[in-house]
């Protein structure tokens, strides 16, 4: 059994929050307790962090791509993983060689192991370890700089204990209301927790000034430098290359000496501000790096699971194309469902979908409307808590003509044989889980 399989079943042992959500679990001291127990691993070296709803994977995925492209030796690390643990800890554009990952499991399981007394009567969680795990493996990676996506918030989250050179947030959303507060001002005062003393954030475009007010005073409260994405780029525009399966790019902006021309291979409105935040972000902790950089850097970006399109799926070679697509709030379904319009205006389209029982399903489902020929509702798997009931209630009460069932594997296949018999194409979205078993499943 390789390292990183030992470290997994070895973590099952602890409370895992993305399975198995519960309140009142965060706090900062135990991370900080492991984190001076292993020398401080955090601190080796310099670091973005990036926090927000929608939008931080690819942002840090797209800063780590241009601070490799810069010739620097990155450590990204994000989450969930699709179909590897190893996507979470990972170098920009790929893994890690396998002697970190066992050297780091090597220093970690034993070491935890054989604690007694732990801060207070809190059980290590899931998280906390995985996020510690990162640190230890950068730091045996001897990484020039680091990367790391918030898992939840920002301000309890267990990646803020870090120290970074420059901060991100991105857009805003109502999204684990119950544990981040129940409107868009109170998350975006838990997000804004990782803003620290005099050190630059780069803030993304937000649905109301009341969240851009909040975000703002967060900054000067501490002596922070703020700059706003919508406030320094002053034209973006773009347009879909559907051969290609890319989007040509160009951002104008005074910071930069010329106007940053791209192919990203992420595709979307969305990908279009993740890109300007992270084009910004790099200018700032980098100002002298070349524009062709930059360029190279982000045209180079890719992330599963984001409106990731697959040409040819073992088995059902009758499907023209398969998207692949997390987005699960209502935002991001609008965004998917935009670019899905934009890339496949004339075609056939099928939609497999399912989500977690906390999402807002009555107002998703109405998106779905008049757009698909067919419409398979299911579980987004076994890991995370989901409500089929309301999903199967709120597709009837939207008028969609839907198949649903508990079954997930069973509805998947049944997903793929049709979409293969009628020739269309497949968009699976409202859960990473579900993008997960549909790879898993169909060997993707």
């Amino acid at each position: 059994m390789d390292a990183i399989q030992v470290f997994e079943d070895w973590l099952d042992d602890y409370l895992n929050f993305e399975n198995n959500p519960k309140k009142d679990i965060f706090w900062l001291d135990t991370i900080d307790f492991l984190c001076k127990r292993f020398d401080n691993p955090q601190d080796f070296a310099p670091c973005i962090h990036v926090a927000g709803s929608k939008g931080k994977g690819s942002v840090s995925r797209m800063i780590a791509c241009i601070l490799e492209e810069a010739g620097y030796n990155v450590g990204l690390y994000s989450s969930p993983h699709i179909t590897d643990f190893r996507e979470r800890i990972s170098k920009a554009t790929q893994f890690f060689d396998e002697k970190v990952y066992t050297e780091a499991v090597k220093e970690i399981m034993p070491n935890i192991d054989s604690i007694i007394n732990l801060p207070a009567d809190r059980p290590i969680t899931w998280f906390e370890l995985v996020t510690l795990y990162a640190f230890l493996c950068f730091r045996k990676a001897k990484v020039d700089w680091s990367v790391f996506e918030v898992g939840m918030g920002g301000r309890l989250d267990a990646t803020n204990v870090i120290r970074p050179k420059l901060c991100c947030i991105t857009g805003i959303e109502l999204e684990h209301t119950e544990f981040l507060g129940d409107t868009l001002e109170k998350i975006a005062a838990e997000k804004a927790g990782i803003i620290k003393n005099c050190t630059p954030v780069v803030i993304a475009r937000q649905q109301t000034e009341n969240v851009k007010i909040i975000l703002r005073e967060k900054a000067f409260t501490r002596h922070a430098p703020c700059y706003f994405v919508d406030e320094i780029i002053k034209k973006a525009t773009y347009c879909f290359n559907e051969d290609e399966k890319t989007m040509s790019l160009k951002l104008e902006s005074d910071i930069f000496s010329r106007p940053i021309k791209t192919k990203l291979s992420m595709l979307g409105k969305c990908q279009v501000l993740n890109a300007a935040q992270a084009a910004i972000s790099i200018r700032k902790v980098l100002p002298n790096l070349d524009e062709a950089i930059i360029e190279r850097g982000l045209a180079k970006a890719k992330l599963p699971g984001r409106f990731e399109i697959i040409d040819s799926v073992p088995g059902y070679t009758g499907i023209p194309h398969l998207v692949l697509d997390g987005a699960h709030t209502l935002n991001s379904i609008k965004l998917t469902l935009e670019t899905l319009g934009r890339m496949y205006d004339d075609k056939k389209v099928n939609l497999l979908f399912a989500c977690a029982a906390d999402k807002d399903i009555k107002d998703i489902s109405m998106e779905f409307r008049y757009r698909f020929n067919h419409v398979y509702v299911t579980k987004p798997g076994q890991k995370k808590q989901s409500d089929i009931n309301a999903e199967i209630e709120a597709f009837k009460n939207a008028g969609i003509d839907f198949t649903a069932d508990a079954d997930y594997k069973k509805m998947i296949q049944k997903a793929f044989a049709e979409s293969a018999e009628a020739g269309n194409i497949l968009l699976v979205t409202g859960s990473f889980y579900l993008v997960s078993e549909v790879k898993i499943l169909m060997m993707i």
